[in-house]
């Protein structure tokens, strides 16, 4: 696959032994499955800041007056906060390539949620931490699809977030190739349904966004504020009750196309996936079908048929 999206990882998660006990969290998705389909970047903030492997565990501290700061777990007082945020503050700058970041779970480095905080007298608290190189990343780039290693092992999180990440690669090229007004609208138009199986609000709101393009002289601004919308509106995973409604809508183009059988077994179809009887692909496999029978010019552009390569086999696992 030319011009692969490129997708920042943290090092342990590829088999690479940086962890602080010298191990790794080798993933068998990330290195077998995603792999042929992504160029990995991969970095160790704990390493980039200089600390050996292996190395004392580092934890989360929450002062008294609710600073998180970055301590060895056997020297509370051997702060290493500004260390990590000197390399957050470098290294961030350079990731405007990427389309996306895997990070490792409960690191107090690069964890996303749910990391173990501990007050000043080591005491355990809260699981409400986010990672400080993690925690940095999502305030620089909120645009920027990012999830943990656990979280990946969900079916339904992990489509989401292989989606997005493919859907800012794409919209990244477009701007590497030089913004159009023709380039954007005919974006967005691919990615209507897309956004509808998502976030129906969402899809309602950004419609009149860009519509107004035309009063838009910089392109580039364009371009940050419908990324900022458009990956807010990937973020929410598509629930059956949308995905109905996009294939519900798909199945209005066939009308006049099929006979009353072929639409009766396409509704039944439609109405077993939304009871929960059929999978995803049941519906989608039949539209395909169709479509390739009865070519639509609208409906051959649409990303929501394969938001990513469909060897990924990500519905698959989707009922």
């Amino acid at each position: 696959m030319k011009n692969k999206p490129v997708v920042g990882i943290s090092g342990c998660l590829t088999g690479a032994a940086v962890r602080f006990d010298g191990g790794h969290k080798r993933m068998d998705f990330v290195t077998n499955s995603l792999a042929p389909w992504v160029t990995y970047k991969p970095i160790c903030p704990e390493v980039a800041i200089g600390l050996p492997v292996p190395r004392p565990a580092l934890r989360l501290i929450q002062t008294t007056c609710g600073d998180i700061r970055m301590r060895y777990s056997h020297a509370p007082h051997d702060d290493l906060t500004e260390r990590m945020n000197a390399f957050t503050d470098r290294f961030l700058p350079t990731i405007g390539e990427l389309a996306g970041f895997i990070v490792c779970a409960k690191s107090p480095s690069c964890g996303m949620e749910r990391v173990r905080l501990y007050d000043e007298k080591g005491n355990r608290g809260r699981k409400a931490g986010t990672g400080l190189f993690t925690a940095a990343m999502m305030a620089a780039h909120p645009w920027l699809p990012i999830e943990e290693d656990g979280r990946l092992h969900d079916p339904v999180l992990r489509e989401n977030f292989i989606a997005r990440i493919f859907a800012l690669h794409e919209l990244n090229a477009l701007r590497a190739q030089g913004l159009s007004r023709h380039s954007l609208l005919a974006f967005h138009s691919r990615y209507k349904l897309h956004l509808l199986a998502h976030h129906q609000a969402g899809y309602r709101e950004i419609g009149p966004f860009v519509a107004r393009l035309h009063e838009w002289d910089d392109l580039d601004a364009f371009f940050v504020r419908y990324r900022e919308k458009l990956m807010a509106i990937l973020r929410h995973p598509a629930s059956r009750k949308n995905h109905t409604n996009v294939l519900m809508h798909i199945q209005g183009y066939f009308h006049r196309a099929l006979n009353s059988r072929q639409r009766a077994e396409l509704r039944e179809v439609i109405l077993g996936y939304r009871a929960g009887r059929l999978p995803i692909l049941a519906p989608l496999t039949l539209l395909k079908h169709y479509l390739a029978e009865h070519p639509d010019d609208y409906l051959r552009t649409q990303n929501y048929f394969e938001p990513y390569p469909d060897t990924l086999g990500l519905r698959l696992a989707i009922t």
